[in-house]
């Protein structure tokens, strides 16, 4: 609650924030937001060109397969990307007055999901186009999306804290996702493993989130109890931990400056 308060005093520079962190990645753009319907849009095209004659000639609903992977995936290295550079990027204002810093990673994060939103509703009418039933079914997406805030939330305090103390994260963090990004079956099934190695793919949070997203949208199936635990675990694990590194360092960011 006394987080919701601080946001509420400060409601007019959060706003604000939110507005230029959506529209700056766009500035001095021909196309300008456009870009952001239009980008994951020619990355799903060439995926889907590349991949295709590989792992779509058996896998139903391929594109729709690709592009659960992309609007996961994406949304999360976009979140967290900008979230890293929140503090560095606003410390001309918070070394000169004193607001809440988790404002500015705050406002990436709307700013990135904002994002996602709109990506999600071109989404929706490629399952349209795929003849993918559009039901009542599709509401449980709001769970694994949830998780997926809180835990990109999580993530961003936790980059965004060790960005301000180490700059080598990012060249780090660059090679994580790349990695991170092979290993959550995106464009590939795991029929080829077996079953021991498949249950190595939960440990990756990336994975469980598209598998849920693939199993409700594709499949019109609602994952076990066991997938809702996982997912929510490595949210909550995330979201702590950020808060626990904010609230240890929070007094020590100004001398990284």
């Amino acid at each position: 609650m006394d987080i919701l308060q601080r946001i509420k005093q400060h409601q007019f520079l959060f706003e604000e924030l939110v507005k230029r962190d959506f529209t700056k990645k766009y500035k001095r753009t021909i196309l300008g937001v456009f870009w952001s319907i239009l980008s994951p849009l020619l990355m799903l095209l060439v995926q889907a060109l590349v991949f295709t004659q590989f792992f779509g000639r058996t896998t139903p609903h391929y594109i729709i397969y690709l592009f659960c992977g992309n609007l996961i995936y994406s949304y999360f290295k976009e979140s967290t990307g900008a979230g890293m550079g929140a503090l560095m990027e606003n410390a001309s204002i918070f070394s000169k007055i004193n607001v809440p810093k988790y404002l500015f990673l705050l406002s990436k994060n709307v700013a990135s999901f904002i994002n996602f939103v709109i990506i999600l509703g071109i989404f929706f009418i490629f399952v349209l186009f795929d003849r993918l039933p559009i039901g009542f079914h599709l509401l449980m997406l709001i769970y694994p999306i949830g998780c997926l805030v809180i835990f990109n939330l999580g993530m961003g305090l936790i980059l965004s804290a060790w960005f301000m103390m180490f700059k080598d994260i990012k060249y780090l963090y660059d090679i994580f996702t790349m990695a991170l990004m092979y290993f959550s079956a995106i464009f590939y099934t795991l029929d080829v493993y077996p079953p021991a190695v498949q249950q190595l793919f939960y440990l990756n949070p990336m994975y469980v989130y598209i598998y849920y997203f693939r199993s409700i949208v594709i499949y019109g199936k609602i994952p076990g109890l066991a997938i809702h635990f996982i997912a929510i675990l490595y949210a909550v694990l995330a979201v702590l931990l950020g808060a626990l590194i904010y609230k240890k360092k929070n007094y020590t960011f100004l001398y990284y400056i």
